[in-house]
């Protein structure tokens, strides 16, 4: 699931900062539904926690995507790399 994400173009920046937007909503809907709500804080308090229970599942899915993002590194390094070897090479024996 998070390498079809990472090829969908989802990195892990947008997954903290969807986590950090959630955080912001669970407090919005707490607020909202405390002050405009009869049914009392316990309704509002629920809202706020189910909403707040999406920023650790976000903030989750960014480090594994960045785990991936690590990984595709790792595995394809840029042709400046191998450019840059063969340079050092090539002094180191002489040519």
């Amino acid at each position: 699931m998070i390498k079809k994400l990472h090829d969908m173009g989802v990195r892990s920046g947008h997954m903290y900062t969807a986590g950090l937007v959630s955080i912001g909503l669970a407090f919005g809907s707490w607020l909202l539904s405390k002050n405009t709500e009869t049914a009392g804080l316990d309704r509002a308090d629920r809202w706020g926690i189910f909403i707040g229970e999406w920023a650790p599942t976000f903030f989750a899915m960014g480090v594994a995507l960045r785990m991936e993002e690590t990984h595709r590194d790792l595995e394809e390094p840029s042709a400046g790399m191998f450019e840059q070897e063969t340079t050092r090479a090539r002094s180191h024996a002489g040519v």
